[in-house]
């Protein structure tokens, strides 16, 4: 792993700045960013990144929740029943993440971003929307949670890149409630993988803290620019930005891949 010399330290900054900003953009936990930078810009293997990602996170979106229920735009009771079985996901991606190979977890980084990608090309931002408490869609929840928290312990993203579009698309909520509802259930999820990772020796502290910190002092900027900029246009960038990390990602797969070979 990197030693904190001063050029990492500015690199873990920059890289906070980024996801910290796309936080409270996108109502993402920034694992999207902070993980294939790590890996991109300074060399980190997958499974260190993923565990400096699930730290930083915590505090990222912490601060991106609070600008959103400033506005009365967080879900609580959505979030709770997410949070509820993305706490037990994350236990289990953990476990996952030590037993497949790394260039496997590029792979599987890949193809989330895939999914990503397209699915925000299909979700239809409304800012009217509210969320239909019944059976069906409590059930719906706990399965989302699941997911998501597997996909944290796994490639160390809080899972609100997958939340905040699936509530628009499936669920039917509105974009800012559902941004900063994903925000609010990334927090615990990224808690929990945080605990089995750091039982592991699997979290560099200084770079999670670096990250973080500036990740903090970014997300209201995000926040303001969501209520500003169109859902439909906001997506599309971020869609582009998932089309240069993917491809980047899939050029790493592959060369790690031939070196397991």
């Amino acid at each position: 792993m990197p030693r904190h010399g001063r050029r990492n330290i500015i690199v873990f900054v920059i890289i906070g700045a980024i996801a910290g900003f796309l936080s409270g953009l996108f109502g993402v936990g920034g694992g999207t960013v902070i993980v294939p930078l790590l890996t991109l810009m300074l060399g980190f293997a997958a499974r260190p990144a993923a565990g400096i990602s699930s730290a930083a996170i915590i505090v990222t979106a912490a601060v991106g929740v609070v600008s959103y229920a400033v506005r009365g735009d967080v879900d609580w009771g959505v979030a709770g029943v997410i949070a509820a079985a993305a706490i037990i996901g994350a236990q289990l991606g953990v476990r996952l993440l030590f037993k497949l190979h790394e260039a496997t977890l590029r792979w599987i980084f890949v193809a989330f971003l895939v999914v990503v990608a397209v699915s925000l090309f299909l979700v239809v931002p409304s800012r009217d929307a509210v969320f239909d408490w019944n059976v069906i869609s409590v059930l719906g929840l706990l399965l989302l949670g699941l997911l998501t928290g597997v996909l944290s312990g796994l490639i160390g993203v809080g899972g609100g890149i997958v939340v905040m579009p699936v509530l628009m698309l499936a669920f039917g909520v509105s974009d800012l409630v559902a941004k900063g509802t994903s925000l609010l259930m990334v927090i615990p999820t990224s808690l929990s993988g945080t605990i089995a990772n750091f039982r592991r020796g699997n979290v560099d502290l200084v770079a999670a803290a670096c990250i973080g910190g500036t990740g903090c002092l970014l997300a209201p900027l995000g926040t303001i620019t969501a209520h500003v900029v169109d859902p439909k246009v906001g997506n599309i960038l971020f869609v582009c930005f998932l089309v240069v990390i993917g491809t980047q990602m899939t050029l790493k797969a592959i060369r790690a891949g031939r070196k397991k070979s």
